[in-house]
């Protein structure tokens, strides 16, 4: 390895470590629900994550869970984490009361989608 590329390894390994490690990791809050009318099924929108991201949510309130995809932007309402479709609010159980104590868990397959 050259001295010229040591520096682009490094930044690399540590972008792919990092990447693993926040996939890898729960993240625990509250979720809300929202409609996006570019997209239908089991979708989500999270801040961070990337778009195409699969996430298993778990509603702590009944133990219900649904996997979604992440396709959007938001919440950007203090202290939620994450907003399902509507369709992934009623497989978890949550549409009623709006909001729901949840874990989410990043999965490691990603799915390409059109924005």
């Amino acid at each position: 390895m050259s001295r010229a590329s040591a520096p682009r390894f490094i930044v690399s390994a540590i972008a792919i470590a990092f990447s693993l490690s926040f996939a890898s990791a729960d993240e625990f809050g509250v979720a809300t629900y929202y409609y996006n009318p570019r997209h239908a099924g089991l979708i989500a929108a999270h801040l961070r994550l990337p778009f195409g991201t699969r996430v298993r949510v778990y509603n702590l309130d009944n133990g219900r869970d649904v996997v979604v995809t992440i396709v959007d932007r938001g919440p950007f309402a203090r202290g939620r984490i994450i907003d399902v479709s509507t369709v992934a609010a009623d497989v978890l159980g949550m549409r009623q009361a709006g909001v729901a104590r949840v874990r989410l868990e990043a999965m490691s397959n990603v799915v390409q989608f059109e924005p």
